[in-house]
């Protein structure tokens, strides 16, 4: 079933690897582990990536919600 709302399509995306782009063009890919309304993200297994290239590897990240222009699955 295809969801029609935000909300639904980031918690079809709970569990699976998704890239985060901030507004300071920071990318972030990691497994969504958690959101909340605010969509505040918790990721786990993170890559920053710069260029598309890996930068370093965080582990667990927080990312506030009002960062985020962009979600999408890897």
């Amino acid at each position: 079933m295809d969801s029609l709302r935000p909300l639904d399509s980031l918690n079809d995306a709970r569990n699976k690897r998704v890239l985060i782009e901030l507004k300071n063009g920071r990318q972030f890919v990691g497994k969504l582990i958690s959101f909340d309304i605010h969509i505040n993200t918790v990721l786990e297994d993170v890559e920053e990536r710069e260029n598309g290239e890996l930068k370093r590897k965080l582990g667990r990240a927080f990312l506030r919600g009002d960062t985020i222009v962009l979600i999408s699955p890897e």
